[in-house]
């Protein structure tokens, strides 16, 4: 919810039911709010925060375990993890076209895709 600056989470059942949605993170600050997520392999999220040029990591309880500025704009608008340990947090920063690459200190959670089945 980028205009209410939140974050909500929705708890998937076992059963495939869904449980009640709320907000997990309300950030403050900035022209904008949370743009692009992407979880770490211990369940935190990556939170790229438009309107602010900054990357707030939460771990798996929400609770805050540091963030990344990114000096050349702030409309950071996406983020993955990669790199061969994982340990690489890709930034997208929309208003000066770049791409920002910062270490991290947990790897992001393994993607998995069925491209080529």
């Amino acid at each position: 919810m980028t205009r209410a600056n939140s974050v909500y989470r929705i708890p998937l059942r076992a059963d495939g039911r869904v449980g009640k949605t709320g907000v997990h993170l309300h950030l403050s600050g900035g022209s904008g709010g949370p743009d692009g997520l992407a979880t770490d392999a211990l369940g935190g999220l990556a939170v790229a925060h438009y309107g602010l040029g900054r990357v707030w990591l939460f771990d798996a309880f929400g609770l805050p375990a540091g963030h990344v500025h990114v000096p050349q704009g702030l409309g950071t608008t996406n983020v993955a993890f990669g790199g061969p340990d994982g340990r690489t947090l890709y930034i997208t920063e929309a208003s000066s076209s770049t791409v920002v690459r910062a270490p991290v200190p947990v790897p992001g959670l393994r993607l998995f895709s069925h491209a080529g089945e």
